[in-house]
């Protein structure tokens, strides 16, 4: 196996959404190291970011049965669809594909659902929390998520008071989001609990409002540190563990190298983040030898399958012929931005390599391949294109099986294009 070609195809697929059409060729010319220093150092300005899509308070939920009421559920959806298919093409348009991925990333670590937030207003002002702290001090970042509208209404936080302690959000906040299980008690929970009252959310907009008669002023003890803590307190103090500087190396590893080895001991990720900095962790990660090790397998989850394609095709995704298809086609593949199943997020690697979402993904394919302009792949001579076809995608090179299959169609180009994209060469990032 080309190593070289390895390592610079899990830069494109890991730490980002692929590459477009030529950028696969020239990273391989100007090389690993060159191809890492434009990831880690991209221009300032996103010259591909969108304007954001208009989203207002759409106010509480009128009576049932009313004219009112149709107008709102109408305007609820609506909504809805202009945040997801924003952050789609967001995804394909980004020329700065590490800060896009890391927006990606954090929406499935602080998971939060618009199934049950309802609202695409609190949604979107949480991603603009990410995108301001994708690569950012990951205490600042704790903080102001814990002021995020989107995930207190996830989390009950709203629900928190002196008189009736809810500990949805702080079990989580210890477990998923910055600590990791079995790194706190159960008396740690309650007690965090504690310093996480007094806070209500509005639920259309997602402000959240201190409410002084719904706080819990008395000193708490949480993992052996006895004070009066506000909310920013008490993180600070989590963020500050040890631990917590070994699971969000955890996690990322396990998003971006491997779901199924674990994080080597001592790994350079974890001294990187000594201070919390979460570009220097990165940076640690993609600077290490990792991305050249064969083993580190990943798939790639139905988001990122179709972004690349998209991005490898020039299709934008609110140009397709049908949002209704779209969003039906993620749905049956079961990943839909804004929709996480779960506050764990979603799943990784075999989970998506059902039978059933093999045959939803050609579906799909067959769909994005019949909007493409496949100019360029026609130019190429007939004995060329699986080639072509490898740089197009990114891909680390074709197994016999596949070579045979490709070779097999590769006059009739649609099919061709087809079987590459729906290949296990394209659909595992190797």
């Amino acid at each position: 196996m080309d190593l070289k070609r390895l390592e610079i195809a899990r830069l494109y697929s890991r730490f980002g959404f692929g590459p477009r059409p030529g950028e696969f060729e020239q990273a391989l010319k100007a090389g690993v190291a060159s191809t890492k220093q434009s990831l880690l150092n991209p221009p300032p300005i996103d010259t591909g970011a969108l304007a954001l899509p208009t989203v207002t308070d759409l106010g509480k939920r009128p009576d049932p049965n009313t004219p009112e009421v149709i107008v709102f559920a109408r305007n609820l959806r609506a909504q809805s669809e202009a945040i997801e298919i924003w952050w789609l093409d967001q995804m394909v348009a980004t020329n700065k594909p590490l800060q896009e991925k890391m927006v990606w990333f954090w929406h499935g670590h602080w998971a939060t659902s618009i199934g049950k937030v309802n609202y695409a207003m609190p949604m979107l002002l949480q991603n603009q929390t990410f995108r301001i702290f994708a690569l950012a001090n990951f205490n600042d970042f704790s903080k102001a998520m814990f002021m995020d509208g989107a995930l207190q209404i996830w989390l009950d936080g709203g629900d928190n008071t002196v008189k009736a302690p809810n500990e949805n959000l702080s079990r989580e906040v210890m477990e998923l989001f910055l600590l990791g299980v079995n790194r706190y008690s159960e008396t740690d929970v309650k007690e965090l609990a504690r310093a996480f009252t007094g806070y209500q959310v509005s639920r259309s907009s997602g402000v959240v409002v201190y409410n002084a008669n719904r706080r819990d002023t008395k000193s708490v003890t949480i993992l052996g540190k006895s004070a009066v803590m506000t909310p920013e307190d008490a993180i600070s103090h989590l963020v500050s563990q040890p631990n917590c500087a070994q699971f969000i190396a955890e996690r990322i590893w396990y998003r971006f190298i491997s779901s199924q080895a674990p994080l080597p001991a001592s790994h350079p990720m974890i001294g990187a983040f000594a201070g919390r900095d979460t570009a220097s962790l990165v940076a640690a990660l993609v600077n290490s030898s990792d991305l050249a090790n064969p083993q580190y397998e990943m798939v790639k989850s139905p988001v990122e399958w179709f972004v690349g394609v998209c991005r490898a095709l020039g299709l934008t995704p609110s140009k397709l012929d049908s949002f209704t298809k779209l969003h039906g086609y993620l749905d049956k593949l079961s990943q839909i931005p804004f929709s996480p199943p779960n506050v764990g997020g979603w799943p990784a690697d075999e989970a998506w390599l059902s039978s059933a979402s093999a045959q939803f993904r050609i579906t799909f394919a067959t769909w994005l391949v019949g909007q493409a302009d496949l100019s360029a792949i026609q130019e190429r001579i007939p004995a060329a294109r699986a080639a072509y076809l490898a740089d197009l995608l990114g891909v680390v090179e074709w197994s016999p099986r596949t070579s045979f299959a490709l070779r097999e169609v590769r006059d009739v180009i649609p099919r061709l294009v087809i079987l590459a994209i729906c290949s296990p060469e394209y659909v595992v990032s190797a």
